[in-house]
């Protein structure tokens, strides 16, 4: 909700009523119980059910017009009757807000990236913004960590819709925030939220299978996140693509057809920034890549052959936006990984060593423990679920990952919801059949990581996945608190005897 004390007309927010009145319109507002007197109502579609059906509300609350599609204005039509003030009918209602808010708050920051992609979204905004705050920026990142940086604030949603949004971006630039690195789902993408950000450059990371509950297929997933090429990114911004996913070969196409400049990441030699060689340790990694024809070696704190990739993407939107490409990497060796996004969270007596991750799909798990098995000189263990109320196509696929690539492996619970959790473990577990690894099933969380902790030998390593940064765990509609790192903090000062 906006509740500035000013006023803009239907016009100046660039919409046009079905009547030949212009309004001043007080402020926006999606929700019907957040609308006060002479404000916009959004009446949109939504999963469940039609905005529009709570259009009656806003009419008690004296909103001021409302905006919707045929649809709507058809569900609306007795409500409005009741109260005559200007309807605004349009093909895309949550475009049509999306950019109304751009122009209701106005302001936003100088420079302002996106990224897009199934995994890494989170790490590359806020590796970006770290680079940016190293070289002097006062910059933040907008996503699954709310707003973090130079100024910090909670977030309801990854993408938070565009009047949070763009009452966000006012903020920031009121704040004297200059740089934003903003994380763009795919939800996000579909709803329109993004619409009316003005982007200098945009990322993509990968796609693999995931929230194939709301998109019908992998291509309209793919399609939700080109989005942000097509539609939202000017034809004068820069893509900046990994070309190592073979999506990525596609979101390629996507940018050059609108004409965008375009940086490529990945290991082929066609790349503008090429990994060309990578030596795993204990704590990191040394990384060279090639950038305008010369040779550079950095070391990155990080976790991970794909944290690499996340990093240089992270680079490419900086350079994209203007800063100069040495400095650029110069600043590499001070990364910092995300909460949650393999971080490091104990180690034992004997050394062996735990990380806690967010991956929550098959690709995800699969690169999480393919990119953790060269820093491991002894066992590989995994630790993971499932949750419920979500694509159940991928369950026995993160069965088949783990047991592929681990070798010890634990199935528990992740956030059931609202299914029997053994079922969903059941599904998980169908997918380990003929599979050669150590599996268990436990199905408390907390057991699992306890049972994990004390079956790691000297030189093993323990993969927590599937909540990385989450401290609650859903069960029915009651969130208990559950923080993964907690636990395994909790488990290794049990079993060393160091107490709690």
């Amino acid at each position: 909700m906006q509740t500035q004390a000013r006023s803009r007309s239907l016009v100046a927010l660039g919409l046009a009523a079905r009547t030949a009145a212009d309004v001043r319109i007080t402020g926006l507002a999606a929700d019907s119980r957040e609308v006060r007197e002479g404000f916009l109502f959004a009446a949109l579609p939504g999963t469940r059910e039609h905005g529009a059906s709570h259009v009656g509300q806003a009419m008690q609350n004296k909103a001021g017009a409302v905006l919707t599609d045929r649809e709507g204005a058809s569900i609306a039509g007795s409500a409005l009757a009741s109260r005559r003030v200007p309807l605004v009918v349009v093909e895309e209602p949550r475009e049509a807000l999306a950019l109304a808010a751009a122009l209701w708050f106005e302001k936003q920051p100088e420079v302002q990236v996106a990224i897009t992609g199934t995994n890494g979204k989170t790490s590359v905004a806020s590796f970006t913004r770290q680079l940016w705050s190293e070289m002097g920026a006062e910059a933040v990142n907008v996503g699954t960590t709310g707003i973090e940086g130079a100024f910090t604030a909670p977030l309801a949603h990854t993408t938070p819709d565009p009047i949070e949004l763009h009452g966000a971006l006012a903020r920031l630039a009121k704040e004297g925030i200059t740089h934003v690195a903003m994380e763009a789902s795919s939800h996000g993408l579909a709803q329109r939220r993004v619409d009316g950000v003005r982007l200098r450059a945009a990322a993509f990371t990968n796609l693999g299978q995931d929230h194939l509950d709301y998109h019908a297929d992998l291509e309209d997933y793919f399609e939700a996140k080109a989005g942000l090429f097509s539609r939202v990114l000017p034809e004068d911004g820069t893509a900046v693509v990994n070309v190592d996913n073979p999506w990525g070969v596609r979101m390629v196409e996507v940018a050059e057809a609108h004409g965008q400049d375009l940086l490529t990441v990945g290991r082929s030699s066609s790349s503008a920034l090429q990994i060309v060689g990578q030596r795993f340790d204990a704590t990191g990694q040394e990384l060279r890549f090639e950038w305008a024809g010369r040779l550079h070696q950095v070391r990155l704190g990080l976790i991970g052959g794909f944290q690499a990739e996340n990093a240089l993407l992270a680079a490419c939107l900086c350079i994209s936006t203007g800063a100069d490409p040495v400095e650029t990497f110069d600043s590499m060796h001070a990364l910092q990984p995300v909460p949650g996004r393999m971080q490091f969270a104990a180690r034992r007596e004997n050394g062996a060593t735990v990380f806690v991750d967010f991956a929550h799909t098959s690709e995800a798990l699969a690169t999480a423990l393919r990119a953790l098995r060269p820093h491991v000189l002894g066992r590989l263990v995994v630790v993971f679920g499932a949750g419920g109320d979500r694509d159940r196509g991928k369950r026995p696929l993160m069965g088949r990952a783990a047991a592929d690539h681990a070798d010890v492996v634990f199935v528990t619970d992740d956030n059931p919801r609202s299914e029997d959790p053994d079922l969903i473990r059941a599904e998980i577990l169908a997918g380990t059949r003929d599979r050669s690894s150590d599996i268990s099933e436990v199905g408390d969380r907390a057991e699992a990581i306890l049972r994990a902790v004390d079956a790691l030998g000297a030189g093993d390593t323990l993969l927590v996945a599937g909540k990385g940064h989450e401290t609650g765990q859903i069960v029915g509609d009651t969130v208990l608190p559950f923080d993964d790192v907690e636990q395994v903090s909790m488990a290794v000062a049990v079993l060393d005897g160091k107490g709690l």
